[in-house]
C-alpha cells in the first residue's frame, strides 16, 4: 500500500538523487572537475592513474563482479553485462568470465564509450550547456562550504548547473566508503575493447543523459539542492550507494531485483515518475540498439548500468521479448 503521509522534502530528493547518481557517476569521469589543492589529511585519498603495470596485475587478479546474461538470436551469441559507475579500485578489472564474453564478441557496447574523443568533448558541452538557476544566497553560501567539506574545487563546480553540483557531491561522498567513478568497470572496458581491436559503439548521448538529470523547474532545483545537502550533512546520503555497490560486487541479483523494496523511492507519483525516466523510458532505446547491432551480424557485449536490469522493463525482459533467449550465467564465488 501506498503511503499517504507527506514526508519531508529531504526524504522525498533522497530518493530522486537515488535514481540520478549513477548517470552522474558516468558523466563525471570525464567531466573537466578538479579536486582542491593542498587539501587537508581529513579529505579522502584521490583515485591513483590506472598505467600499464597496475592494468596487468589487476587483470592477473580479478575476480567476476556484477551480472552477465548470454542472449542468442540468429544463430549467434552476445552478451549482456550489467555494471555499476562508481566501485573499489579492485573491482574495476573484469574477472575471468566477463573477460571471455568480451574476447568472443565483435562488438563493445556501452552507455557511452568513454574514451571516444567526440564522446569526451560532447560530455563536457553536454555540461556547460545545462541552464543554471540562481539559488539563494544562503543556500548558494551552504553549498559553497559543502564544496570545501568534500575537498572539491569550487571554481570548477561553479561551471556546473546547481542539480549537477549536488548530485556530484552526493556521489564523491562515497570516497570516503572507497567508491570512486574513477573505478568504474566501464572505461577499463572501452580500454580492453580498443587493445584487442574491437569496435566500441556509445549506446546514448551525453546531451540525453545530461538532459535526464536536469530538473524541470527553478522550484524543483531549489527543493533538490536543499534537500541534496540535508542528506549530505546530516551523513544519510551514502548509504544506498554502498548497499547497491555491495551487492554488485558479490553478483547479488535477488538485492538489486530487490531494490524497490528496500531504496524507499517509490512512494509518490513524483519518485514513480522519476524511476520511470530515469530506467523504464530509457531501455527500450538502449535494448533496440542492442538489438539493431545483433541483427546487423555482429556479436555484442553490451555493458550497462545494473539497474537498467531489473523488472519486466529491464533489458533482460526487453531483449527477451524482441526474440532473444536469455541465459544468466552464473559466477563462480
Amino acid at each position: 500500500m501506498t503511503r499517504s503521509i507527506a514526508r519531508p522534502p529531504s526524504t522525498r530528493v533522497r530518493s530522486a538523487l537515488a535514481h540520478v547518481l549513477a548517470l552522474v557517476a558516468l558523466l563525471l569521469a570525464l567531466s573537466p572537475l578538479t579536486f582542491a589543492q593542498n587539501a587537508p589529511q581529513s579529505c579522502p585519498p584521490e583515485p591513483t592513474p590506472l598505467d600499464a603495470a597496475r592494468l596487468e596485475r589487476g587483470m592477473r587478479t580479478a575476480t567476476d563482479h556484477g551480472f552477465l546474461w548470454r542472449i542468442r538470436r540468429d544463430g549467434r551469441t552476445s552478451y549482456l553485462y550489467g555494471t555499476i559507475h562508481i566501485a573499489r579500485a579492485e573491482w574495476m578489472f573484469p574477472g575471468p568470465r566477463t573477460m571471455a564474453a568480451l574476447a568472443t564478441s565483435d562488438t563493445v557496447a556501452l552507455e557511452i564509450d568513454m574514451l571516444d574523443p567526440d564522446m569526451q568533448t560532447r560530455i563536457a558541452a553536454a555540461l556547460r550547456r545545462q541552464s543554471a538557476t540562481a539559488l539563494p544566497a544562503p543556500l548558494a553560501e551552504r553549498l559553497e562550504r559543502r564544496f570545501v567539506a568534500e575537498c572539491i574545487d569550487a571554481a570548477t563546480m561553479r561551471t556546473l548547473a546547481p542539480e549537477f553540483q549536488i548530485a556530484t557531491l552526493t556521489v564523491l561522498a562515497a570516497r570516503r566508503d572507497g567508491l570512486h567513478p574513477a573505478y568504474a568497470i566501464d572505461t577499463v572496458l572501452a580500454g580492453i575493447a580498443r587493445s584487442l581491436d574491437k569496435a566500441t559503439v556509445s549506446l546514448e548521448t551525453p546531451e540525453l543523459q545530461a538532459a535526464t538529470l536536469q530538473m524541470s523547474s527553478a522550484a524543483e532545483t531549489i527543493e533538490f539542492v536543499t534537500a541534496g545537502l540535508d542528506e549530505l550533512e546530516s551523513g544519510r546520503a551514502r548509504p544506498l550507494l554502498v548497499r547497491l555497490a555491495k551487492a554488485w560486487s558479490t553478483g547479488d541479483l535477488a538485492a538489486i531485483e530487490g531494490y524497490e523494496s528496500w531504496c524507499d523511492c517509490l512512494n509518490t507519483a513524483a519518485e514513480r515518475e522519476a524511476m520511470k525516466r530515469m530506467l523504464d523510458d530509457r531501455n527500450p532505446a538502449l535494448a533496440d540498439a542492442i538489438a539493431k547491432l545483433h541483427a546487423g551480424g555482429e556479436t555484442v557485449f553490451a555493458a550497462v548500468g545494473s539497474l537498467h536490469m531489473i523488472g519486466p522493463n529491464g533489458l533482460p525482459a526487453l531483449l527477451a521479448r524482441r526474440g532473444f533467449s536469455v541465459e544468466a550465467v552464473r559466477f563462480e564465488r
